[in-house]
């Protein structure tokens, strides 16, 4: 489990002007209607208290210079300037972002003509925070009589502070120019698309206006790292595993990790905090996972919403990776010379992967082999734009680096002529688009290449093929990394028959290439001998073949 270890600490929390431990006392005298105890204290918990300790104790006990003399930080100031509280569905999130919002509306933090901005991805989502934080000033006099609450337009203003709470949302008019001393991101993992990003990207940089900001993305686990969440996300994971040093952002992450067993109550408890203080209902969670345990959707809703793992790479993944790396042992090369092979080749237009993959039937089960190849100039490119080790791959021979900035097609082609030396290929399957050289310098030496053209008629197939093999666990694979990692970058599109018609990626260097090629390969061998023969668009009547399919 990855958990902050100074919420459950008894150490003390460095508080040399008493403002950690003022926040927390205005945050007691608060009152909340849905607290059934006497007087309707509003709950703050003790892993809440060292998070709101954590935000307001620690201060520059002195005026802070850079290397020129100019002044970057005044004594007293607020050393935190970033907080990511990550927590699972349940924590009670909201109610501790109203409290906060309060805080600088009324409360201690507050400073006159302040704006506190709260944003979500829609408005319906924008109002579950702006309605916490009216409910609890309407139950308290003391709150009410200073407010001035104006719902039809989601905004509360403090009258004798002067001071403007607004709620916003992204799929509303996204206003520039506005100058908050606090944002309060709400289930940033939603924001999607334009406006999502622009949203955040208007809030982020107005923070840089006036000193003493406050960013606070609170937010279950998303899936995906294409996204400006897990961009705010991982940089806040560094911070609190130490890869990193940065005092301004604190993260408050609660997240089961890949190796913790999901049916473990003690990992329930350690990454819900609040599971001891009767909040996610104990019941209700072992009902998730009793139904988890028969679903293989409700096991992906627990660990992403429930246990908050970030889910692996894509938005709208193809196939769950947990069952794809079921299948991983390694492969004896030695024991598949000969056997019938059938080849996929998914040739790059630019700067891209390319890949040929080697299938090989037994029965119902298929092995892949994958051999990749990139430009060597650009793989370094490719590692500092997609995070994933490019530059390593090489070095180990996962990838084969040809010179220049383009793949060398001369290097692929080699490789497919020593692949029919080894292996009894029936079929070299490609896309003419990008293969037509490489296509008729194969064919005119004997070599048994066809043309695999990757549109709806011959991809819909292929992909279902794959999928079939993957989740019934009869596709081996090796582990190769470089395969794994264009699996866990699939995204699938669908028709309106809700066909599976297209892989694609959301992002540039998020290559998919290796399941492109996986899906021809597999697919062609799963029609063993009736495929041999030439293209299936040698059919004359392929075209009503694609209206059927929708």
């Amino acid at each position: 489990m990855l958990t902050p270890s100074w919420i459950t600490s008894q150490e003390p929390i460095d508080d040399p002007f008493g403002n950690g431990e003022r926040a927390v006392q205005w945050l007691r005298r608060l009152k909340h209607p849905k607290n059934p105890a006497r007087g309707n204290p509003f709950q703050l918990d003790p892993w809440q208290e060292r998070i709101i300790r954590r935000m307001y104790g620690p201060r520059h006990i002195e005026d802070i210079h850079n290397a020129d003399g100019v002044l970057i930080a005044r004594k007293g100031a607020r050393i935190v300037r970033r907080v990511c509280l990550l927590l699972p569905r349940g924590a009670r999130k909201t109610s501790l972002c109203a409290a906060i919002t309060l805080l600088h509306l009324i409360g201690p933090e507050s400073t006159a003509g302040d704006l506190i901005l709260s944003a979500a991805a829609a408005h319906e989502q924008a109002l579950e925070l702006f309605n916490e934080a009216e409910l609890i000033i309407n139950h308290d006099p003391r709150l009410r009589g200073n407010m001035d609450v104006l719902t039809s337009k989601s905004r509360i203003r403090c009258v004798p502070r002067k001071t403007t709470y607004k709620a916003l949302a992204a799929d509303g008019r996204v206003q520039h120019g506005k100058t908050p001393r606090v944002v309060i991101a709400d289930e940033l993992h939603v924001w999607k698309g334009k406006a999502g990003e622009d949203l955040w990207g208007a809030l982020d940089s107005a923070l840089v206006k006036t000193p003493d900001t406050l960013m606070i993305v609170a937010t279950t686990a998303g899936r995906g790292e294409d996204n400006i969440a897990w961009q705010f996300v991982s940089h806040a994971l560094k911070v609190q595993k130490g890869e990193i040093e940065d005092p301004a952002t604190l993260p408050v992450i609660f997240m089961a990790e890949a190796t913790d067993a999901w049916d473990d109550p003690a990992v329930w408890n350690a990454v819900n905090p609040g599971m001891r203080h009767g909040y996610p209902d104990l019941p209700s969670f072992m009902d998730k996972v009793n139904k988890a345990k028969h679903s293989p959707a409700d096991l992906e809703n627990l660990k992403q919403f429930n246990l908050n793992m970030w889910s692996d790479k894509a938005t709208a993944p193809f196939v769950d990776m947990a069952i794809y790396d079921a299948t991983g042992a390694p492969i004896n090369m030695t024991a598949l010379a000969g056997k019938e092979c059938w080849l996929a080749a998914d040739l790059s237009s630019n700067g891209d992967l390319t890949v040929v993959v080697a299938a090989f039937r037994d029965g119902d089960d298929t092995t892949v082999v994958p051999f990749f190849f990139c430009p060597s100039a650009n793989l370094r490119q490719r590692q500092e734009a997609s995070g994933a080790p490019y530059v390593r791959w090489a070095a180990d021979g996962l990838i084969t680096a040809t010179p220049g900035n383009v793949v060398d097609f001369r290097a692929v082609e080699d490789r497919i002529r020593e692949l029919c030396e080894t292996y009894d290929v029936r079929e070299i399957a490609f896309d003419p688009a990008m293969a037509r050289n490489v296509l008729n310098n194969l064919t005119d030496d004997g070599f048994p290449a066809i043309e695999f053209r990757q549109g709806t008629l011959s991809m819909m197939p292929a992909i279902a093929e794959l999928e079939r093999s993957v989740i019934a666990g009869r596709l081996h694979h090796g582990g190769h990394p470089v395969l794994r990692f264009c699996f866990a970058n699939c995204e699938v599109e669908t028709n309106s028959h809700g066909h599976k018609t297209r892989l694609h990626k959301s992002k540039r260097w998020l290559s998919i290439d290796g399941a492109v090629a996986a899906a021809m390969a597999v697919c062609r061998a799963s029609l063993g001998q009736s495929a041999e023969g030439g293209s299936i668009y040698d059919d004359d009547d392929w075209e009503s073949v694609l209206e059927a399919f929708g």
